[in-house]
């Protein structure tokens, strides 16, 4: 669901993957192998939002901002399930936990992780590395090699998938039994409680 509003049409590029019950509206620019879920709403209509190359946007997000304002995701950033960015840059490479809000003018530096559920108030600026998390948020310890490493992988999945969504998705009627021959699912990814072991 594309729209346009007051002359600015969503530019998307053609190797991303932006769901059909996701809602993109007016001053959008989606880069390179960017995925976009079901439920998003992303609303360029009091200002711009940029989502840089490599970067999801996953089920149920929400990205807007006052009038004027810039969203800004910069590469390969990760936007955890039902989250929340209001006006915020997020650097590269950073990943927003599931349910978490960022307000006004935050600007979170490169590597940032942000713990599920965390709310962090406008205007706060955290520096690369970051560990962020709680209502309000805070830095709780530098983001690690290992932690960074486990979240570029999962990185990886999501800008794996605008491609295999284009080659397989399709809507369908369900069926009404498990079919004898019904695939097994690959397995893509190690959780990071079993890779911290």
């Amino acid at each position: 669901m594309i729209y346009s509003f007051k002359g600015f049409i969503p530019v998307v590029h053609e190797s991303s993957f932006v769901h059909p019950q996701a809602a993109v509206t007016g001053n959008v620019i989606i880069g390179k192998n960017v995925y976009i879920g079901p439920g998003a709403a992303i609303r360029g209509d009091w200002g711009a939002i940029i989502i840089e190359d490599g970067c999801n946007v996953q089920e149920n997000c929400t990205l807007h901002m006052f009038p004027g304002t810039t969203v800004l995701l910069k590469a390969n950033a990760h936007i955890g399930h039902g989250a929340v960015i209001h006006g915020a840059t997020i650097g590269p490479n950073c990943l927003i936990g599931m349910n978490s809000v960022i307000m006004d003018n935050v600007v979170l530096e490169e590597e940032c992780i942000v713990g599920a559920m965390s709310f962090i108030k406008a205007d706060e600026h955290f520096p690369s590395r970051s560990l962020i998390a709680g209502n309000p948020a805070k830095i709780i310890k530098q983001v690690s090699d290992e932690m960074i490493a486990w979240k570029s992988k999962g990185t990886q999945l999501y800008q794996q998938l605008p491609k295999e969504m284009h080659e397989h998705f399709e809507a369908c009627e369900p069926l009404r039994s498990i079919p004898d021959n019904r695939p097994q699912q690959e397995t893509l990814y190690t959780t990071w409680n079993t890779l911290k072991k």
